[in-house]
C-alpha cells in the first residue's frame, strides 16, 4: 500500500501532533519533517527536501474525516 510507513508514523505520533491540530504535517518514512500552516507550504517543503520520492502531507486532526470517491460516474442527460 502506498505511503504505508508514513501513515503508521502519523498514527504513532498523533498524540504529540494533536497540539498542532488544524496544521499540516510533512512526513517522509518515519521522519516528521515539520508542521505548516498551509497545505501548499508543506507540499513545497516536501518537494524541496525530498524531490520526487514519496512523502505525505496530512492535516492534523483528532478525528479522521473520511472522504469517498468513485470513478463510476453515470452521465445525466436531460
Amino acid at each position: 500500500m502506498a505511503l504505508e510507513q508514513e501513515q503508521q508514523t502519523y498514527a504513532q505520533e498523533l498524540p504529540h501532533l494533536i497540539e498542532s491540530a488544524g496544521k499540516f504535517v510533512l512526513i517522509h518514512g518515519n521522519l516528521i519533517a515539520g508542521t505548516y500552516d498551509t497545505y501548499q507550504d508543506a507540499l513545497k517543503v516536501g518537494y524541496d527536501r525530498f524531490g520526487l520520492t514519496s512523502f505525505m502531507v496530512k492535516q492534523i486532526a483528532a478525528v479522521e474525516r473520511v472522504s469517498r470517491f468513485t470513478r463510476d460516474i453515470s452521465v445525466c442527460r436531460t
